[in-house]
Formats: structure tokens, sequence, C-alpha cells
């Protein structure tokens, strides 16, 4: 049967799109049977029960999505299940796993049949939405039921991980003699390490995201809206097997400046700055977290737009040399580029890990070395950062955005994304 999981459509259809001459994105026929899916998912669930092994828990019970799909690859709806608590998963240390799907039957179907899901059962769903006043209750037969499977499979040990976790449900837990533990940290530490299957994903939504911005840049011309622009992204991930984008980080002119504002129906005119970041849920469900600025012409860009880039391009390039295998978070901080005074209130964060989505680690500038969260956390091979730039004056008239998509190798490392900088900021 077709699974609805970690297969997007056919990577043959996805090298056969009518790409513009040149695009970034049109060798994705390249990847047609190259990935093994069933490497990708044994990977990651070892991953995640290597991490419950260490800890000594019974198992983990995930309700986030994007964890579900990390320990057993499978979606479904995964938007919606992100704020409605519809499907969960009990993953153990050793033994079977069961997923409580969404209940209806044509969602448990395609959930059915994979090798990392034992049983698949109707989820028990006791957020209000569904459970209103029987919300207690109902969260009651939820956790009676998923006790009694714990214990069927992890005999005494009573130390089991939830990703999350809402007072009805971790109040009876409690009373039914278990010890809830940090399930978030299990995952995102499971995460941070990419095997080759998932490198091999991760290159495809790259591509699918270089395509995106090609097709923008292509696109871009004065008179059209941001919102305009902006769905050409949109367009070509979900033409291309991809699935949503996280964010909407476009913006253009004075609305560059400060970042962080959303993209709306202005006009973009010529000479504007455009800037964005990707943030792209593409094929397989892994992320593209890519930053550009564009010119809109006709002209060239002024002397104060080239100035804001090349800052920009540089803070990119000297934090990108700071990495490489064994090197610590705190000294990663205290060695990263020093953004001039002009600039410093408007920063942005020095990096962060990526994978399935924004994840561990995070790593802030210097200036902000008091929010370093783990300073003796170190880079190792195998590990996705996204290196990070915003560069512009506290009420200054434009800013600019970059951010580069690296792999960690033992040697250094390797830009993932092929979309170039652009030449205009840089003559």
């Amino acid at each position: 049967m077709d699974f609805a999981g970690d297969t997007p459509m056919s990577l043959e259809a996805l090298g056969s799109l009518d790409l513009a001459k040149n695009a970034p994105g049109a060798g994705l026929k390249d990847y047609e049977g190259q990935i093994d899916m069933v490497a990708l998912r044994a990977y990651r669930l070892g991953r995640v029960r290597e991490q419950l092994r260490a800890r000594d828990y019974a198992g983990i019970v995930l309700y986030d999505p994007i964890n579900i799909r990390y320990a057993t690859g499978t979606r479904q709806m995964a938007v919606w299940t992100l704020h409605n608590a519809a499907r969960y998963v009990f993953v153990p240390t050793e033994g079977p796993i069961i997923l409580w799907e969404y209940n209806n039957p044509g969602a448990i179907m395609v959930s059915a049949g994979l090798e990392t899901v034992d049983e698949v059962r109707p989820a028990r769903t006791w957020f209000y939405f569904p459970a209103a006043e029987q919300a207690a209750s109902r969260a009651r037969a939820w956790g009676d039921e998923l006790a009694t499977e714990i214990r069927r499979l992890s005999g005494d040990n009573r130390r089991v991980a939830f990703d999350h976790l809402d007072p009805y449900g971790h109040n009876v837990m409690q009373e039914l003699g278990f010890e809830v533990m940090d399930g978030q940290q299990v995952m995102e530490r499971a995460r941070v390490i990419k095997g080759p299957e998932e490198m091999a994903c991760m290159n495809v939504c790259m591509d699918v995201c270089d395509a995106g911005m090609y097709r923008m840049r292509e696109a871009l011309k004065p008179g059209m809206t941001e919102n305009a622009l902006w769905s050409i992204l949109h367009q070509t991930n979900i033409e291309m097997g991809g699935e949503w984008i996280e964010t909407r980080l476009l913006t253009t002119g004075g609305r560059t400046n400060p970042w962080f504002q959303e993209c709306g129906e202005r006009v973009i005119r010529p000479g504007d700055l455009v800037s964005f970041d990707t943030d792209l849920i593409g094929p397989f469900g892994y992320c593209a977290d890519v930053s550009r600025t564009f010119f809109c012409g006709p002209g060239k860009p002024s002397d104060e737009q080239k100035k804001l880039y090349g800052l920009a391009v540089d803070q990119i390039a000297h934090n990108c040399a700071l990495l490489k295998p064994g090197v610590t978070h705190r000294e990663i901080c205290e060695k990263s580029w020093k953004i001039p005074n002009e600039y410093a209130a408007n920063r942005y964060s020095l990096l962060h890990g990526v994978g399935l989505c924004d994840e561990y680690p995070s790593i802030p500038n210097v200036q902000d070395i008091w929010r370093l969260a783990d300073p003796e956390g170190i880079v190792e091979p195998g590990m996705t950062l996204c290196v990070e730039s915003y560069v512009g004056a506290e009420g200054g008239a434009e800013g600019v955005k970059l951010e580069q998509q690296v792999l960690i190798t033992d040697n250094g490392l390797e830009i993932l994304s092929t979309f170039p900088y652009e030449d205009a900021f840089l003559s």
C-alpha cells in the first residue's frame, strides 16, 4: 500500500519538473533510488533508543508530530496535530512500538504496515476541543490504557519520558505510579547527529528550496506585492513534494528594518531590498532554513545597501570558519564576529541546529553570552547548523538578512545551499 509518511512525490517527477534553465534543483532526479527509507527509519529509531537507554527510561511517549515522524516515519496532518493532541506513540526502550492514531478509519489504515510500528490503535483524545468537560475522565481512560502497555512492555521501570504532557495527563501518570521525565531532551539529543540517509533527504529539500528561490528571483519586479513573491516559494515547495513553511519572514524596503516583520500587501518598488528567511519544510519533512536578500531593479544597489550586505557576508564567513569538530559552544560564542555598535541593537542569533525543523543547539552572539544554554556542548561531525546574520542599524532605512545551512564534517563544514550570494551587492 502507499504510505503517507517519509515519501514525497516520486523523485522521477521531482527531476522532470520544468524548471527554468540553469535553475538550482534541476538535478533532483539524481536522487531517484538512492535513499533507503528503511535504513533512514532504523537509524532515527536507533538514535532515540540510544538516548532512552542512556537515561534508564522505560520508553517515551511522543505527541509532537515532528518527533513522531523522527521515531517512526509516520505522518498525519502534521500542522494540525501541532496544536491538537490527536495522535501519539509509545516507543519502549526495548520491544514493540504502539501508535495511537487519529481516530478515523482512513487515518488508522494509512499508518499501518510500516516496519517501525508494530500496532496501530485509535487514539484516546482528551484535549478540550473534542473532550470539553469530559477532559479529566477521558485523560484517566487514556492513562489506564497507556499504563497497561508500559507495564507490559517495560516491566518494573516506571521512568517514562513525554515530549509534551498537559496537566490532566501529568496528574494521571503520577497517580498511576509513574515518574514523568523530560522527553524533549531525549528527542533533541537524538536528532542532533544526522545519518547518511538523512543527509540525502536534506539535500533533496535544499534543492527544492534553491529552485523556489531561483523562481522568486526570476519573478521579482516592481509592482508585485510581498505576498505574491512569497507565494512562489510556497507553490514550488508543494509542487515538488514539500509540506509547509514555518514563518512569513519576507519584507521589502523600509519593512526590512527591524527584522521579524511578516510579509503583507506592500507593493515592491524599484531600488528596494527584499529580505527573506525560507524556514521551508520540504520533501521527507526536512527543513531548508536559508536566508537571502535580493535587490529589486532596475538600477543598482546603493553604496549603503552594499555596505549592509558586505557586513552580513563577513559575519557569515567569520562564524562559519569557527565551526569544526570539537569546538565548544562557549568558544564559538566568545570568538564570534563582533557586531559594530551601529548595528548591535538589531542583532540576530548566531546559529542553531536544523533537521526536521529548527533544533538544538542554539548559540547566541557574544553580546548575549548570558543566554548561552549549553556552554560545554561541542560541535560534532554529522551536525547540521544554520549560521545567521542580520545587519540593520537601529532606526535605519533597511536591513540585510543572510543565512547559510551547513553540515559539519570530519574536517570542517560543507555549505548545503547552492544558491549564490547576489553579485550586484558585491561588485
